[in-house]
């Protein structure tokens, strides 16, 4: 079925087509030319960082961020079950063990007071997920890691342009990464970044990026020969897209900025039916300032959301659910977890309601979005 309103539609800038024409005529469309460099500096300046690089998915980015911190079989990683199931392969492909944790009820993020008791000898690193482009609690978090010497990474794949405590998030932790899938903010079809906070990291990062070669120092002249050094893989991204992700980049205040309108438009238009007590809105902490990657409702109940979800369907709107945890998922269960043991996660999941959310979404359709869903109340 085609919907009158899709659920996503991938934004575009106005300039896309435009750098791409220029980086085809540039003659170097393969991975770190011209526009993957623009795209770095831009932003590097933005976020006040030591160190990016663009890779070819926030999956990718997610592998890196294991190989750097050399997880390997017998490791422990903890991280909650409500994320996208790139955030535990990343480790689970090298033989460490997720330690689900349960979340918070109001952020839907990691629950910073759940993760001490799951700590083991054998625990290596808490990789945390900013859900819906809000803060976890970092200060807890990087607190907790100081205490147990374990390394911090932020999946920030939702979070691009958000902010805790004033600080970008992915710029927190150890390790910071982020998501240029056609559903995010910002995007160029398929494509990642990660971010280095870590000196320890920043050298080793280059090589495994580079198939685990120190082809980089070559090309930036260090070097008259380059050769294999570590593992790695081909995880950079496209010249191609990085030009289009660059059309992106320069207007990723103007971007944020039409996301808020239709946030802020859906949370004033329907507060008086969470004051009501049919439904929950999103919290957005007072230290936290988000990029309105998602607006959601949460139901009393699993039979409301899916109610609320196929009326929508059926009025021309595509209202989604989102994940289904991984703990109670069939991999979960291969690491000796089962339904019921995260409550929360669980809770949050079966009631969670995504409403459609991009750029160019039209205020007639935000209206009409609207209008359907207190019509269904």
């Amino acid at each position: 079925m085609k919907y009158k309103i899709p659920f996503n539609r991938p934004s575009f800038a106005g300039k896309e087509l435009k750098y791409i024409k220029q980086s085809v005529y540039s003659g170097k469309i393969s991975g770190d030319g011209m526009f993957s460099k623009m795209c770095t500096d831009l932003l590097v300046k933005k976020l006040h960082t030591k160190a990016i690089y663009l890779t070819s998915s926030g999956t990718h980015a997610l592998d890196m961020s294991a190989i750097l911190l050399n997880l390997k079989p017998g490791d422990e990683v903890i991280v909650p079950s409500f994320t996208f199931t790139s955030t535990a392969n990343a480790f689970v492909m090298f033989g460490a063990r997720p330690k689900f944790a349960e979340i918070r009820s109001d952020t839907l993020n990691i629950d910073e007071s759940k993760i001490e008791p799951l700590i083991t000898s054998k625990t290596k690193a808490v990789y945390c997920m900013h859900y819906a482009g809000v803060g976890c609690e970092m200060d807890k978090l990087k607190e907790i890691s100081k205490k147990y010497k374990l390394f911090l990474v932020e999946d920030a794949a939702q979070a691009l342009n958000a902010k805790y405590k004033n600080r970008y998030l992915g710029t927190i932790g150890d390790i910071g990464i982020y998501s240029f899938h056609e559903t995010k903010n910002y995007n160029c079809g398929e494509g990642g970044a990660i971010v280095i906070n870590n000196n320890k990291f920043v050298k080793r990062a280059e090589i495994v990026r580079e198939k685990g070669t120190d082809r980089t120092k070559f090309f930036k002249g260090e070097i008259n020969k380059y050769t294999w050094k570590d593992i790695g893989s081909s995880y950079l991204l496209s010249d191609v897209l990085a030009a289009y992700l660059y059309a992106q980049l320069e207007h990723i205040e103007e971007i944020k900025r039409k996301r808020k309108y239709i946030f802020e438009y859906y949370f004033d238009n329907l507060r008086e039916y969470e004051k009501k007590g049919y439904l929950r809105l999103p919290v957005i902490p007072k230290e936290c300032e988000t990029n309105y990657h998602i607006f959601y409702l949460l139901f009393d109940s699993n039979k409301d959301r899916d109610r609320m979800m196929n009326n929508l369907r059926k009025s021309g709107i595509l209202a989604v659910f989102h994940y289904l945890p991984l703990h109670s998922s069939p991999m979960g269960k291969k690491f000796g977890y089962k339904k019921g043991d995260l409550p929360i996660t669980e809770s949050i999941s079966g009631r969670l309601l995504r409403l459609p959310i991009y750029n160019d979404l039209k205020l007639r359709e935000i209206e009409y979005i609207v209008k359907s869903i207190k019509r269904l109340l």
